[in-house]
């Protein structure tokens, strides 16, 4: 059966982590450029499931010398996400019947925030997360965990992605790949909308016209 999968970060929403170096700052007496120092070892393995939330927060804050509660450092360490609005219009466009699905490296405070923040997401009817399967793109594993959970037929499905390595992958695995730019989110589109087409008593996207007949 046709599907959609959806990379989260820098395709549904942008991010900043220079924004959360800055306010971790106003507690810490390390600069911004030392905090992301400071922080980088926590995240892959917070990432992969390796590092329970708890633990992260409290090594984070030990590193800092961090002056605040553990729950300004979460809300700092979470409010980094900006909502891709062309991306929005055109998930919001889509057919309703066809499964869409995410597929991302991420970790329990990112994804509760996400799930409960934006609205887009309420597009998807679950999702594959690092944190919780214990691997990471691009490793085939990620991707097999996907096909299995949600009986995906790579050929049938459509997969956005804005790594290259991870659609590398995606391409060995036989998904229909699309590496995404949110600066050229129009190729998306058009992609997106092509695909669609081809598919069995599936209609268009709303508001794009399908090519006119020369007849």
């Amino acid at each position: 059966m046709p599907a959609l999968l959806f990379d989260i970060g820098n395709v549904l929403v942008t991010f900043d982590f220079d924004r959360c170096a800055a306010r971790l700052a106003e507690f810490s007496l390390l600069n911004p450029h030392e905090i992301h120092e400071a922080i980088a070892p926590f995240k892959e393995p917070l990432e992969s499931g390796r590092m329970p939330e708890g633990e992260f927060i409290e090594r984070c804050m030990a590193a800092l010398d961090f002056t605040g509660t553990p729950a300004q450092f979460r809300d700092i360490w979470c409010d980094i996400f900006t909502l891709n609005a062309p991306m929005a219009l055109t998930l919001a466009a889509l057919p309703r019947k066809l499964p869409s699905h995410l597929f991302s490296n991420t970790n329990e405070p990112h994804k509760r925030w996400l799930l409960e923040k934006f609205e887009v997401f309420n597009h998807f009817s679950g999702g594959i997360y690092s944190h919780e399967v214990k691997c990471m793109k691009p490793d085939e594993a990620f991707y097999h965990t996907a096909i299995r959970q949600f009986g995906l037929d790579p050929a049938q499905t459509f997969y956005v992605d804005d790594l290259a390595a991870n659609i590398a992958t995606g391409h060995r695995l036989g998904f229909q790949c699309f590496h995404y730019d949110p600066h050229r989110h129009s190729e998306l589109h058009t992609a997106l909308h092509a695909w669609i087409s081809t598919l069995p008593e599936t209609p268009a996207l709303d508001g794009v016209d399908r090519p006119r007949s020369s007849a």
